[in-house]
């Protein structure tokens, strides 16, 4: 983990994990990072949140109780990110 701790309340970018791929390679709407807020932090390894996730078509959980969301170091060139992953937000 980074110095940057999460906690509660904090926010996050979660990267979704878009639709399936089509025969031909592409996807309706590929994985895309997302505004979330943290609800809950694993004690025992704080880089497992749960997550509450705000898409343009409504809001999402992703609770601890069914797996949570892992920490995924983050690098510019490491894009796309994996989705069903969160990371800080770049700075920019």
């Amino acid at each position: 983990m980074p110095d940057q701790r999460p906690s509660v309340g904090r926010i996050v970018h979660y990267v979704s994990h878009g639709t399936p791929m089509r025969e031909d390679g592409s996807q309706a709407f590929p994985p895309a990072c997302r505004a979330a807020i943290v609800t809950e932090v694993d004690p025992t390894y704080p880089g497992r949140v749960g997550l509450a996730v705000v898409n343009p078509t409504g809001t999402f959980f992703h609770p601890l109780e069914s797996g949570g969301c892992e920490w995924l170091p983050v690098e510019a060139e490491d894009f796309p990110h994996k989705g069903g992953t969160w990371h800080w937000p770049e700075v920019v």
